[in-house]
């Protein structure tokens, strides 16, 4: 067995696209994880979605085995990490349980906002980074102007990175050698006692709930009686393992060793991730630090369209509740649109994500509301309440103020667009805090209300740059806005899943753009509707639904005929106005959807 001195225990960090997967699909090949025959591209992005998106959403561990050029072998337990902010919960978890990541770069783009993002993350825990310039078989690449940019942005040495390039497998060997000269060994005793940190866990329908460890001391067998440190419960190991990227039984993991062990815990909510695992007869008296619990951002209203799908649904959210820890749901109900779940959500591609595993994975037709953020309403009396939906909002009388997250935006982006860029983040209330260049590319910094990111942002940001700018975000708190409930009135009715907290200056404007969308989506009747906008009991918009009209006169003609028509209209209208007393609207499906889409600005 070897000593704890040849484990390398690394994360692969970097912006979306820039080449994560396909780097440890060449690392794999080249230590012989997989035979030829079952290398397939992106071997470790496991899910139908990841694969056909070309995107990694869980972070996945491979054990490899590697003979380097001094004669030795070392151990090389390889984390591949998503890159997108939405997943990046997955990112820090990952890192904690490495000494080191190696950070890659695309040679033609550059480092984008995720790049730095990823990067200051494994930084604030002392990781040693290794930079890689991915790419380079391109004729678009631009190794040393990327060597600058990482040392001007980031302020990495770049004498010690590697070019590479993915696709060829160019540099993928002393990518490994770059590995074991500068990464550092993990640190830990194999005869201390059992210490684990648990890094993962997801459900699987054979074994139940499967446990990603990270072992810091100690060792951990088959058979033997371990405790969770955070919910005092004890559990036999009935399974040691580890990913080679397939699953292989063992009988230990030593100190400083990533694998997987099932306990035969059915229930995902009683393993917590961050937690701390030692063995049942010597207990630690301190738990490790764990990991700070991810905070769902972003929440809207999930309905099936057909109200008889609801405990498919119901059904659907608990199994990929099962396997996603950061996402929540509580039932929900609307007058407009029946029974539901407000669901929790960690930014808008996990919104995005989330809904089409349900619709592809569990058939279900879904109906989303608008997303919005958690609002803290402060009251006159000194309570402060967390509001997710809008239609909840206290009455006014009794709110003193309402708070709304905030964010802390890094934006980089070709210069030509700086100008665009800046208007846009002006338009959404944003406060620019810093603006640096690089080359030709600018560095912005600005703090914008989370309110208006969550709708359209990322999408007008590539829509203006043509796609070259990127965009990263974390949470810097909450502030004080002068924000108000907007309410959608059809025919009198309020329709609750149309209500939104908007600012005050621009309530008016969205709800004219709202009324007039619904005017042309919900069909005529028989009589006039009228679609208002308000703030409290004050109407600050309205459209009108004309009715149909249909021609009572045609048959009339002859003597007396204005009387006769005077009393078949008086007859008509007393037939609508009764009919509009009791027709209820139909507003269909297209009508919500197309206020989601109406764009904020």
């Amino acid at each position: 067995m070897s000593t704890i001195d040849n484990i390398r225990n690394f994360a692969i960090i970097a912006h979306i696209d820039h080449g994560k997967s396909t780097i440890a699909d060449r690392i794999i090949h080249k230590c012989g994880g997989l035979t030829e025959r079952e290398m397939k591209a992106q071997v470790l992005d496991s899910m139908d979605i990841e694969r056909e998106r070309g995107i990694t959403i869980k972070a996945q561990t491979v054990k490899l085995n590697y003979k380097a050029k001094d004669g030795k072998n070392y151990i090389l337990n390889i984390i591949d990490t998503p890159g997108h902010v939405d997943f990046s919960y997955e990112v820090s978890r990952s890192l904690y349980a490495c000494e080191g990541s190696i950070l890659i770069v695309d040679s033609t783009q550059g480092v984008e906002a995720q790049t730095l993002a990823n990067v200051y993350q494994a930084m604030d825990i002392n990781h040693e980074i290794i930079p890689i310039l991915n790419k380079i078989d391109l004729p678009a690449s631009e190794i040393e102007k990327t060597k600058n940019q990482i040392e001007d942005v980031i302020g990495i040495d770049t004498s010690n990175s590697v070019s590479c390039s993915g696709k060829t497998g160019e540099g993928i060997e002393e990518i490994l050698e770059k590995i074991i000269q500068i990464l550092p060994p993990p640190k830990g005793n194999e005869n201390n006692i059992l210490k684990c940190l648990l890094v993962d866990s997801w459900y699987d329908s054979y074994l139940g709930v499967v446990i990603l460890i990270r072992v810091i001391d100690g060792k951990i067998k088959k058979n033997m009686k371990i405790k969770m440190m955070s919910t005092n419960q004890e559990y036999i190991v009935e399974k040691v393992g580890v990913f080679t990227p397939k699953p292989k039984d063992i009988e230990e993991l030593n100190s400083g060793e990533i694998g997987f062990i099932i306990t035969g815990i059915k229930n995902l909510s009683d393993t917590k991730v961050g937690d701390t695992i030692c063995e049942a007869s010597s207990p630690l008296k301190e738990a490790l630090p764990g990991f700070k619990p991810s905070k769902p951002v972003v929440f809207c209203g999930l309905f099936p369209v057909d109200s008889s799908e609801y405990q498919k649904l119901k059904d659907g959210l608990a199994k990929l509740k099962l396997n996603d820890s950061s996402f929540s749901f509580e039932p929900e109900s609307s007058s407009a649109l029946g029974l539901g779940f407000r669901c929790g959500f960690l930014g808008l591609l996990h919104l995005e994500i989330i809904t089409e595993r349900l619709e592809r994975e569990f058939d279900i037709n879904l109906l989303t509301t608008t997303p919005g953020v958690v609002y803290k309403v402060h009251l006159n009396n000194s309570k402060v309440l967390d509001l997710q939906n809008p239609s909840n909002l206290p009455d006014p009388t009794i709110i003193e103020y309402i708070e709304e997250p905030w964010i802390k935006a890094t934006i980089i982006t070709p210069d030509q667009y700086l100008g665009s860029i800046i208007k846009i983040c002006q338009n959404k209330r944003g406060i620019q805090t810093n603006l640096n260049y690089s080359g030709n590319r600018a560095v912005l910094n600005y703090e914008i209300p989370l309110n208006e990111v969550v709708f359209d942002f990322n999408d007008r940001l590539k829509s203006i740059t043509s796609g070259y700018a990127s965009f990263d975000y974390e949470i810097i708190g909450h502030r004080e806005g002068e924000l108000v409930k907007l309410s959608i009135l059809v025919n009198g009715e309020t329709v609750d899943a149309l209500a939104m907290m908007v600012h005050k200056d621009f309530a008016q404007t969205i709800g004219r753009e709202v009324c007039e969308k619904l005017k042309d989506l919900i069909p005529r009747h028989n009589f006039m509707i009228p679609v208002q906008a308000a703030i409290g009991g004050k109407i600050i918009a309205r459209e009108t639904i004309k009715g149909f009209k249909k021609d009572v006169l045609t048959k009339i003609h002859g003597g007396g005929a204005r009387d006769r028509k005077r009393k078949l209209l008086d007859k008509q209208k007393k037939g609508k106005s009764r009919s509009k007393q009791f027709g209820k609207v139909e507003i269909p499906q297209e009508a919500f959807i197309g206020v989601l889409k109406i764009n904020k600005d």
